[in-house]
């Protein structure tokens, strides 16, 4: 294990006792192990109402692991159009991933050339998921290149944000069971899913992680609204299980030359500092 392997690991169990806010409240415990997504990149859609953005019915998906769960052949994703939910420049937008999935391009996500995710994306991700609790903060990392979203609690917004990648979150905890989470101020770089959604910079995104089944399982339950981009208010929701297993060493950059013999796009390079 990696140095900064261990580092997270010792922090997340230091903090995993330290899970009492200044009321003296039981809080949920969510650090010391991680979480595994099992190797799942889609939202599930809520039981009724505007969700999120699936595949076409004429095109479904199927990704690498359905593939090695049930001998399907695995394909890339093509965007339903028809979401109620679309601006008409999103589905322009969608329309041209479609037309470049269909023609046979490796249409791999963003983050698969190590690009920052963004909120809600970042819960996405296959790999597992690590969460650092203390008194006035929680960091939610992720295992894919160590990205750190940090949450801090009981705040409000800052009045004057700089859009950035995972943007301002504030968050609160709601008994002993629910981290409640409220995002803005991010950048309009980034996608809300795998099928490549753009949004804009007022992006508004609020999510309640719970923890089900003894602690066993981890939910999410979120709603987005961003009026540039979205007719309506949607949500969506992802599932985890609780694993023993420490944070392993995954550098991104290090290893995606050409990455499986095609450049999707430029690797994320910085012209000058952000700090």
């Amino acid at each position: 294990m990696s140095t900064f392997a261990r580092a997270c690991v010792l922090v997340a169990a230091v903090c995993a006792t330290l899970l009492r806010p200044a009321t003296g409240t039981e809080v949920p415990a969510l650090s010391a192990t991680g979480w595994d997504g099992d190797g799942e990149n889609e939202f599930t859609p809520p039981k009724s109402g505007p969700g999120p953005v699936t595949s076409d019915p004429a095109h479904p998906y199927v990704s690498n692991f359905e593939a090695r769960r049930t001998g399907a052949a695995p394909n890339w994703r093509v965007a339903d159009l028809t979401n109620p939910i679309l601006k008409p420049w999103v589905i322009e937008a969608l329309r041209q991933a479609n037309a470049d999935a269909l023609a046979g391009k490796a249409m791999f996500t963003r983050e698969a050339r190590c690009w920052p995710t963004g909120v809600p994306a970042m819960l996405l991700n296959p790999g597992r998921l690590y969460f650092v609790q203390q008194p006035k903060e929680v960091w939610i990392i992720q295992e894919a290149d160590h990205r750190v979203r940090r949450v801090y609690l009981d705040r409000p917004h800052g009045a004057k944000l700089k859009p950035t990648w995972y943007g301002d979150s504030v968050g609160h905890y709601e008994g002993s069971d629910t981290l409640v989470i409220d995002t803005i101020g991010m950048n309009d770089k980034s996608f809300v899913d795998s099928y490549r959604t753009p949004h804009t910079t007022q992006l508004h995104v609020v999510e309640r992680f719970k923890l089900l089944d003894g602690g066993k399982a981890l939910e999410v339950h979120f709603t987005v609204e961003d009026p540039g981009a979205f007719n309506m208010p949607w949500s969506a929701s992802k599932r985890w299980k609780r694993v023993a297993a420490p944070l392993a060493e995954e550098a991104c950059a290090e290893n995606n030359s050409g990455y499986f013999g095609y450049e999707v796009e430029p690797l994320p390079q910085a012209d000058k500092p952000d700090f």
